[in-house]
């Protein structure tokens, strides 16, 4: 489309866009979206390099479109959760996930970050379809200003059981074995044994911490030597000879 009566017309994109989801709230939705997604894959890194054509893979993402239209429409019966994760299923690229071309899958876990806009939303309407027609087996909400966080399970395939959280308040996911709960302001992933599964760039800084410390204790261990040597031959021993 150009608009006309203008000395430099204006041509709009087409309108075949990829996914159909408002803009985010706030660069902390966004931030906590891209944490939640390469925390997730760099757990699963394994996973990752296996073959994509697998179908016991995941897929992951952030404020995409689902379609799921009982007649295969696009125009109609779509949600877009902020954060959903879908088990055994091929590991590739999408530009929406259509139900209808995903085997019938619907998501294993979905998480919407709550707004002023949203809110009420997410804990009506978006909570039911995904109970009733969805029917994913866990959902969760996160405020990342108030920080209300609360997650639900598929009780008997029928309606959502809230999760008790645990003493550190974390809420446990069955379906990605994994815990979450709130650090810094930031809602994250823990492992079984309450080790905090770290972004990439963390885990990067993690190794570079572990190496040198790897460093500096080869070269204390060497100082050693070094010192236990020379005492040796101001005691007239061959070090050597004790090999």
């Amino acid at each position: 489309m150009v608009l006309s009566g203008q000395s430099d017309p204006v041509t709009f994109p087409p309108g075949d866009l990829w996914s159909d989801e408002p803009p985010l709230e706030s660069d902390r939705h966004l931030k906590q979206i891209l944490l939640l997604l390469s925390s997730l894959e760099w757990w699963w890194r394994d996973r990752l390099d296996a073959p994509q054509q697998r179908r016991d893979n995941f897929f992951a993402a952030g404020n995409l479109s689902i379609y799921y239209s009982t007649r295969q429409r696009k125009s109609e019966d779509f949600r877009g959760p902020d954060f959903f994760v879908v088990l055994n299923t091929e590991y590739k690229e999408r530009k929406s996930w259509v139900v209808w071309e995903e085997d019938g899958k619907y998501p294993n876990l979905i998480l919407e970050i709550l707004s002023d806009t949203t809110a009420q939303i997410d804990k009506g309407l978006k909570k039911q379809i995904y109970q009733d027609i969805f029917r994913t087996p866990e959902y969760f909400w996160f405020d990342p200003y108030s920080l209300e966080f609360v997650g639900f399970r598929l009780k008997d395939a029928r309606h959502y059981e809230q999760i008790n959280p645990n003493e550190q308040g974390w809420l446990w996911s069955q379906q990605l074995e994994l815990y979450l709960g709130i650090v810094e302001e930031q809602l994250r992933f823990f492992t079984p044994a309450g080790e905090l599964v770290p972004a990439p760039k963390e885990a990067a800084i993690q190794e570079q911490q572990r190496a040198e410390a790897e460093r500096q204790r080869a070269e204390q261990a060497e100082a050693i030597a070094e010192r236990l040597r020379h005492r040796l031959e101001e005691m007239g021993v061959d070090p050597r000879e004790l090999q």
